[in-house]
């Protein structure tokens, strides 16, 4: 463990002056620190679409090989939420959703948490290229670079479109692990990659229209801060509407079953329910939520459940039908 000074002079990712850290003069870091690095709620996500590209792949893998290409996954994401962590710093601290996160709150070090990152994301590089192939590998890195460098470093300062842009980082996982196994792409993992591109969006933006104060003190332009609320509702509509008809192309190709064609029909037409409700929120002249914004909240909620839900239905009509 580490003993850390809870005031840090030194740059964010965009800042200009000392960074003043909240939290006690001195804190010490402990394991759930390092594992919050990680963002292991992202994680989850990350592996388990992940894990079913895996499984939807022909041919086999090895369990133990099959085992440490999830968990190179795992580490990968976590490295690459890592090093984000690293170099937001400097917004984490004056966002009241991340304050509290190990680096703002004074907990780790700046430069341990992106020297942890970094190492973290050269391991599950090499390893998976050991276990697997080359392909997972590079597919792997080109991942967290994406994410690091093109999301992080480069479009969420920088643009309204960050989320949809840089939301393909989290969208290559079903691809990775269809490599693994394979070492080469077909319709099916692609068409797994771009269910997840067209569902970041509603399920960020629902996230971001109730935490655009945040956004906006801190000066990140998302959608709801640059092009206000009552266009960000009618995007997370649009957006929903693309999500479903993409998870429903595996079964209209022939390349999923009964099953995941009843799945992805009900639960996009639930989605469709809860971003009609955003997109129809009781609103102020300004577009400003009157109820709290608790419709973007629910859709938010659900949007997680979505995804576990569709992946998980693809998996089952693989392996059951």
């Amino acid at each position: 463990m580490n003993t850390n000074v809870a005031v840090v002079t030194g740059q964010g990712g965009g800042g200009n002056a000392p960074l003043s850290l909240a939290g006690p003069d001195i804190a010490i870091s402990t394991a759930a620190d390092w594992i919050a690095l990680l963002k292991p709620r992202v994680m989850m996500l990350v592996v388990f679409t992940g894990l079913v590209g895996l499984l939807m792949a022909p041919g086999r893998l090895h369990p133990v090989l099959a085992v440490t290409a999830i968990l190179c996954i795992a580490v990968g994401a976590g490295a690459a939420g890592a090093i984000n962590m690293w170099y937001d710093r400097d917004i984490d601290a004056i966002m009241r959703r991340t304050a509290r996160r190990p680096i703002p709150a004074g907990r780790i070090a700046p430069g341990e948490a992106l020297a942890y990152g970094v190492t973290l994301a050269a391991a599950s590089v090499i390893v998976m290229g050991l276990a697997t192939n080359p392909a997972a590998a590079a597919s792997l890195a080109f991942s967290i670079c994406f994410y690091v460098f093109v999301y992080t470093m480069w479009l969420k300062r920088r643009t309204p479109q960050n989320i949809v842009i840089g939301g393909a980082a989290g969208a290559f996982p079903p691809a990775i692990g269809w490599l693994a196994v394979t070492g080469g792409l077909d319709v099916t993992p692609l068409l797994m990659v771009a269910i997840i591109f067209a569902w970041t969006p509603p399920h960020f933006w629902s996230l971001s229209l109730w935490a655009h104060g945040d956004y906006q003190r801190a000066g990140v332009p998302m959608l709801p801060v640059v092009a206000g609320a009552r266009e960000t509702r009618r995007q997370i509509f649009l957006y929903t509407v693309l999500l479903v008809f993409l998870s429903l192309s595996p079964w209209a190709f022939g390349l999923a079953g009964p099953l995941y064609g009843v799945a992805a029909a009900l639960l996009g037409a639930c989605f469709l329910q809860r971003a009609w409700r955003v997109l129809h929120d009781r609103q102020d002249a300004g577009g400003i939520s009157l109820t709290g914004d608790a419709p973007a909240r629910a859709t938010f909620k659900f949007s997680i459940l979505y995804l576990f839900v569709l992946f998980g239905a693809l998996a089952m009509d693989r392996f059951l039908v």
